[in-house]
């Protein structure tokens, strides 16, 4: 499902051979240097997705932005500031707003301490798919941005970038205010069209920090690459899962692994095709998901509290 608010052509990447090995993670040194910001970026794409957004002050690097993660600077502005954002103007609902950070324009919605904003793939794109299901279930009203075909690195056809540069380009128009949860979910598209370990771990890093400077006091969740185990025939789309949640517990945020989904929980007796749930499937992984997201106290009784920087995650980004 294609969203209706992105535009825009971004080529994609060129694939890698199917066959080619691979190692399924990163070695812990070229991880923490590229999060680091130590590594130099190997493509076009990747170089945009770690460079500085466009109103960031000047001789500031995309790493510093991540420095300004929630509790780090305890100014009387930046309070002020998340003050602000979080106890937004009553405009009523549908009404544009600028988010004061990033100067991009938002949506006045109804609730925003009982909002999920959902990025995704055709994984999520539906309102009775698998994410979708399991967040409404948690209590939540879910605002999708995003586009079957796109992931991390990942751009479609029909002419919808990736999810940094959806996110940067002001394509989507997110929820003003700061949400009671961000979901990040994706991935299979990215091994699909074969995106590196390096281009996807650069472009989801960079997805996250710009996300903490769009919403600094929002829990957030990853929700990784439905797919086979390895034993199974998991192939890319589990390594891809792997290196998801690598990157997810270096910068301290909840992980939902679904990288043997398929076969662990017998889920592939109800694919449509090859990776997507026909609808029985998509209620059995919402069951799942629900799960998951209730044991890492993610439903909306914990995270629709206005923290006011004293939101509950056990760990936060890494600075």
């Amino acid at each position: 499902m294609r969203s209706s608010t992105t535009t825009g052509v971004l080529a994609a990447p060129p694939a890698r051979p199917r066959g080619s090995p691979r190692v399924a993670l990163l070695s812990l040194g070229l991880s923490l240097a590229l999060l680091a910001g130590c590594v130099s970026p190997t493509s076009a794409q990747t170089r945009r997705a770690l460079a500085p957004p466009a109103d960031a002050p000047a001789r500031v690097s995309a790493h510093a932005v991540g420095e300004e993660a929630p509790g780090r600077n305890s100014s009387e502005s930046t309070r002020a500031t998340m003050r602000a954002r979080m106890q937004p103007a009553q405009l009523p609902p549908g009404s544009f707003a600028r988010n004061p950070v990033t100067d991009r324009r938002e949506v006045v919605v109804p609730d925003i301490r009982r909002t999920a904003v959902l990025i995704g793939d055709s994984q999520s794109a539906g309102k009775d798919n698998w994410p979708q299901l399991a967040l409404r279930e948690l209590g939540y009203t879910v605002r999708f941005v995003g586009a079957g075909g796109t992931g991390f690195v990942a751009a479609n056809e029909a002419g919808d970038a990736n999810y940094y540069d959806s996110l940067t380009r002001g394509d989507w128009v997110l929820p003003h205010g700061d949400p009671a949860l961000v979901v990040v979910e994706g991935g299979g598209n990215d091994a699909f069209q074969g995106a590196s370990d390096g281009d996807i771990l650069a472009a989801a890093n960079a997805l996250v920090l710009e996300l903490g400077r769009t919403y600094p006091s929002s829990r957030m969740v990853m929700i990784g690459t439905l797919s086979r185990s390895a034993q199974d025939g998991g192939g890319r789309r589990h390594e891809v899962d792997a290196l998801l949640a690598e990157l997810a517990d270096k910068r301290g945020i909840p992980f939902v692994s679904a990288g043997d989904w398929l076969t662990t929980h017998q889920l592939k007796a109800f694919l449509a095709d090859d990776v997507h749930l026909g609808p029985p499937g998509h209620r059995r992984a919402a069951d799942l998901l629900e799960q998951e997201l209730r044991t890492l106290k993610l439903g909306v009784a914990y995270t629709s509290i206005n923290p006011l920087l004293q939101w509950p995650r056990e760990r936060r980004p890494l600075e």
